[in-house]
């Protein structure tokens, strides 16, 4: 989950606009269409839970929580996530941590805590961490940092200390045992993959590109943007981008903002026929297109579920949306921390895109309407 989309949802709520921070919206509950990607078995690590040798060094188990493991005594199990406040994540993230709490207890006896700023803080988020551990009320932790290094010092030292980490949802260096997230390269490609049939399929036979986002400086908006990048310019060998990775149109968190960047930067290049949004923004491109009379002549996908992206692909604007599954991101920690604790096992990250297209936006309007109808 990153903080571009979170600025803008919360945006978007304030303005009173139709929802469109929604993200991974595959799942409210991971078990309601069979489709939870959360894996249900992975490597046996020699000597763990007591100790396992890890690629950075040798990962010890605190003795008190390996005295509670022998004697198979409830743990504390803390699930720290970047904002509770923020409209359609934090929901989507609550429900995702609650069903991963009872997938836990299915494993291991927990006892199971989330904690969160109301709205994106990462040195709030760290505070709350530290302040958990200065309890002692940590004895394993899954985690959903702001940027891929807003976490790594506190990740590091509650693994020094014995503490079984495990990230989700953005990518991260630091010495957790699983990060449970989208590989940004490869959602850029999956994106490309999935335009470059809808072309076959629609006989737009596309030549102009470019690469947009909130805040296309970070990682994972790199790596969205270049993946695709790669993957068309290598299916058409003639395609252009007008702006790459290098140099993306940076269209803020903010809606208006949003809509009269993509309306300026179509005003002025007209040539252009395909954008990528790699964050939420795509619906404010889509109605750009629509106010500037190029249906037909300009297309879009984004990342990221929203009632007005929704729309634009029943209109055939935009050519699909791609889910992230943050409920499951938000459930991996509870049975990853009771796999650990009870078997040694490391669960690995098996994430992958959900895309939504044409003939999945009944479905997906319905999923939506049961988060955005459910409470926290």
């Amino acid at each position: 989950m990153e903080r571009t989309k979170k600025k803008l949802a919360i945006a978007l709520g304030a303005a009173a606009l139709s929802l469109t921070a929604a993200a991974g919206i595959g799942q409210a509950w991971a078990d309601d269409n069979g489709a939870s990607q959360i894996p249900t078995s992975g490597d046996k690590l020699a000597g763990a839970p007591d100790s396992a040798t890890l690629p950075w060094g040798t990962f010890t188990l605190d003795p008190k929580i390996a005295a509670k493991v022998k004697n198979h005594e409830p743990i504390n199990y803390v699930f720290s996530y970047q904002a509770s406040g923020i409209p359609l994540f934090s929901q989507q993230y609550m429900q995702g941590f609650k069903r991963g709490c009872e997938m836990g207890k299915a494993i291991y006896p927990m006892e199971c805590a989330a904690i969160a700023p109301v709205q994106t803080d990462p040195n709030q988020q760290v505070s709350q961490i530290e302040a958990k551990l200065a309890a002692g009320a940590i004895d394993c932790i899954s985690i959903e940092p702001v940027t891929s290094d807003s976490t790594t010092a506190i990740v590091n030292k509650l693994m020094a200390r014995g503490i079984p980490v495990f990230t989700v949802g953005v990518t991260s260096r630091g010495h957790e045992f699983t990060n449970f997230t989208q590989t940004p390269l490869k959602e850029g490609a999956t994106a490309a993959e999935i335009v470059l049939k809808w072309m076959d399929s629609t006989g737009n036979h596309l030549k102009v590109f470019a690469v947009s986002g909130g805040d296309p400086a970070q990682f994972w908006a790199q790596g969205r943007m270049k993946g695709f990048r790669e993957a068309i310019e290598k299916a058409i060998p003639d395609a252009k981008f007008v702006v790459t990775e290098a140099n993306a149109i940076n269209t803020s968190y903010d809606p208006g903002k949003t809509f009269d960047t993509y309306k300026a930067f179509l005003s002025a290049h007209p040539e252009v026929e395909f954008i990528e949004n790699v964050d939420i923004g795509a619906e404010y491109a889509d109605k750009a297109i629509v106010g500037l009379g190029r249906q037909g002549k300009a297309f879009t996908i984004g990342w990221n579920v929203s009632k007005g992206q929704l729309d634009a692909i029943e209109n055939g604007i935009q050519a699909a949306l791609l889910d992230q599954r943050w409920p499951d991101q938000a459930a991996f920690g509870g049975p990853a921390c009771a796999q650990f604790l009870a078997n040694g096992v490391v669960l690995p990250n098996t994430q992958t895109l959900r895309p939504v297209l044409k003939a999945d936006v009944a479905q997906a309007r319905t999923e939506l309407d049961k988060i955005l109808s459910s409470g926290n």
